[in-house]
């Protein structure tokens, strides 16, 4: 929900909403808010005209869109633009028919939009699957913890021995290369062509390492982390 609202300015919404359900209460509560989770669940019981944490009865749309989530294909993202989205089975030609680069130099994941720890522990599953099968990535990979929270969560869980273990470098826990506080030397000269992959929420031109020529691929911490061991 938070990726959704996050991107929704991407693709011109002023506000992206979610009604308040019983699933937001166990991340409230472990986030220490629990007086938050009581007060939106009190408003979440209310009779319908006083409850503002859902959509108004009757409400009308310009547009209602449905998604079925268990049939959509992961897609990648860019380059230059968020919205320029790429169901991943035809990504392969759409590289070759734009003449794209082929391999990519780096692989980052985390920043504010994909950086739970449900994120970071989905990563971490697969490279504990490559590293058991004695694979290495092939491009540079970097973690970025998206909040101190979640940074200190997982140096307790033993996850970012697992990245560092690896090869993965561990950036600090800040927008850092997302809005251009990348101090980058391992990749090309500025001016050069060369891809990166991100599951950060921006990839405009020059936005991440201050290099026009960088095509910033978006995609979730998942593809993002394969692709890192792929090339």
């Amino acid at each position: 929900m938070a990726t959704v609202c996050n991107m929704g300015a991407e693709v011109g919404a002023t506000t992206s909403l979610f009604p308040f359900s019983s699933g937001h209460i166990p991340y409230l509560e472990a986030t220490h808010r629990d007086a938050i989770a009581m007060e939106a669940t009190a408003i979440a019981d209310s009779p319908d005209r006083r409850n503002l944490l859902k959509a108004d009865n009757g409400a009308e749309y310009d547009r209602v869109i449905t998604l079925d989530l268990s049939a959509l294909e992961p897609h990648i993202n860019g380059p230059f633009t968020p919205d320029l989205s790429t169901p991943i089975s035809s990504f392969p030609d759409v590289v070759k028919t734009n003449s794209w680069p082929e391999t990519f130099d780096a692989g980052l994941i985390g920043s504010c939009t994909n950086s739970s720890y449900q994120d970071m522990t989905r990563a971490e599953n697969l490279v504990k699957q490559a590293s058991a099968a004695g694979l290495q990535p092939k491009a540079n990979f970097y973690i970025t913890p998206g909040s101190e929270q979640i940074r200190a969560t997982l140096e307790s869980s033993k996850t970012l021995d697992t990245f560092t273990s690896a090869g993965g470098t561990v950036l600090a826990n800040a927008c850092g290369p997302c809005i251009g506080q990348w101090n980058r030397v391992d990749g090309p000269a500025k001016g050069t062509t060369n891809a990166i992959f991100s599951s950060y929420n921006r990839n405009f031109r020059g936005r991440n390492d201050g290099n026009p020529s960088t095509m910033n691929f978006l995609a979730s911490p998942e593809l993002v982390t394969a692709f890192s061991y792929a090339g």
